[in-house]
């Protein structure tokens, strides 16, 4: 079983910045996709932002130009830098990785419901002066 485990974590003032990191216990090339989420107390969790085993990268609108996700599967690491924090962001931050189920075809398609996810203790981030 993979284990994630986040780090970097902390109380920040507004407009700072924080880099958060995350190791993953075996071979993270294995992860079709990684990322970051996080959830803020009695809402879901939530899309920061992903990053596929191409370098392709996704991120919600709240990140787009403040933060950079970034992955190294030398290292076994995937990265979230995170610049001008606002309050807003306050929440907990879960590292998050996912292996897919592809079909045999040509080309191959992510079978659905086969979709093993794998999730970090997440790691608390405190915007505030």
């Amino acid at each position: 079983q993979v284990q994630l485990v986040e780090s970097g974590g902390g109380l920040v003032q507004p407009g700072g910045s924080l880099r958060l990191s995350c190791v993953a216990s075996r071979n993270s090339a294995r992860f079709d996709i990684m990322g970051w989420y996080r959830q803020l107390p009695g809402e879901q969790r939530e899309l920061v932002a992903s990053i596929t085993r191409d370098s392709t990268m996704n991120y919600a609108d709240s990140a787009k130009g403040r933060f950079i996700v970034s992955r190294d599967d030398d290292k076994n690491t995937v990265e979230l830098e995170m610049n001008n924090l606002s309050p807003e962001d306050t929440a907990v931050y879960y590292c998050h990785g996912a292996i897919f189920t592809w079909t045999a075809s040509n080309p191959p398609r992510i079978v659905p419901g086969r979709t093993r996810d794998f999730w970090g203790q997440g790691t608390q981030v405190t915007v505030s002066s």
